[in-house]
């Protein structure tokens, strides 16, 4: 595997300013912290199915006073396709945007417990939260393409992030790895907002490829789809889960069932705050779920 090009812990390769005494013993132990809470991503090869990428433990996610997700531990499997299914309003959104801190963008939010990413915990103060959302990336359930080009669209936020190669390049293998170079090498300084729905979902795809990240969230991405399209992004995320750990939230149970490896059932409580119900193969869980409220689930006797 190779390093990202800028560590999610704060550097502490140089001394650290400080107004207190004892400031170099406080940039050593930084440094140590930072040596043991190295994190090695790529998102270019083939790993073990076994290896996990997220441990949430007794995770609670607030907005004030209410809590939107509650006491959820579980595992994310590497390149694998792990499904959020649940009721509406059961916080799966919520806890999707955790594991890149979006929700740090919410005044309001705050949260317990932890979430570690490559053993990194996500929430640790020395982690830089715009090289979580780099490595982390995002996928909106409404294609939110800049009004840009289609170039700029995604050579933007590689040269944001500081990349020094061949950007042409780039951008055509991005497009190519999101299944839309053929659809769009000829109209690439066109705005990327005259392309259909499905094309500027897949725009998004490619533009978050481009910044190199190892995990993909997607937020609803076919809702707003044709049955066509969402079968093109379906594809497409069978395509990426060989370079990609790809986490998606969906109201759509057959979309559940054919396009992920893995499930997870969040419902809510009395106090509306979201929890988890069962977690297993996505096989296992719409065939012979062990926990009958997920059984009631996804034969559609509730939700």
């Amino acid at each position: 595997m190779q390093e990202s090009g800028k560590p999610m812990i704060a550097d502490a390769s140089e001394p650290v300013p400080s107004t207190k005494d004892g400031g170099a013993l406080e940039a050593e132990m930084r440094a140590e912290a930072m040596t043991k809470m190295k994190v090695n991503v790529g998102g270019s090869h083939v790993g073990d199915a076994s290896e996990t990428v997220f441990e949430v433990r007794d995770f609670s996610a607030y907005y004030g006073s209410f809590r939107a997700v509650k006491d959820i531990s579980m595992d994310i499997p590497k390149n694998r396709i792990t499904a959020f299914i649940g009721p509406s309003g059961c916080g799966k959104s919520t806890l999707l945007r955790c594991f890149n801190r979006m929700n740090d963008l919410v005044p309001i939010a705050h949260n317990t417990g932890t979430i570690h990413y490559h053993g990194v915990d996500l929430y640790d103060p020395k982690v830089d939260a715009v090289e979580v959302r780099r490595r982390i990336g995002m996928v909106f359930q409404k294609p939110n393409p800049f009004p840009k080009s289609i170039y700029e669209n995604i050579a933007f936020g590689a040269r944001i992030a500081g990349y020094k190669q061949d950007i042409d390049e780039l951008v055509e293998s991005s497009l190519r790895r999101a299944a839309i170079w053929d659809e769009v090498k000829d109209k690439l300084k066109q705005p990327g907002t005259a392309l259909s729905g499905g094309q500027q979902q897949r725009i998004c795809i490619a533009r978050a490829i481009a910044v190199k990240p190892d995990v993909i969230l997607m937020d609803e991405p076919c809702s707003a789809l044709d049955p066509v399209a969402t079968l093109k992004i379906e594809e497409l995320m069978f395509e990426l889960r060989d370079e990609y750990t790809i986490v998606i939230v969906t109201h759509n149970m057959q979309q559940a069932a054919r396009a992920s490896d893995e499930t997870v059932f969040l419902t809510m409580g009395d106090d509306r705050a979201g929890y988890l119900v069962e977690q297993g193969p996505t096989s296992e869980i719409f065939t012979n779920p062990r926990n009958q409220l997920t059984e009631d689930y996804v034969s559609g006797r509730f939700g």
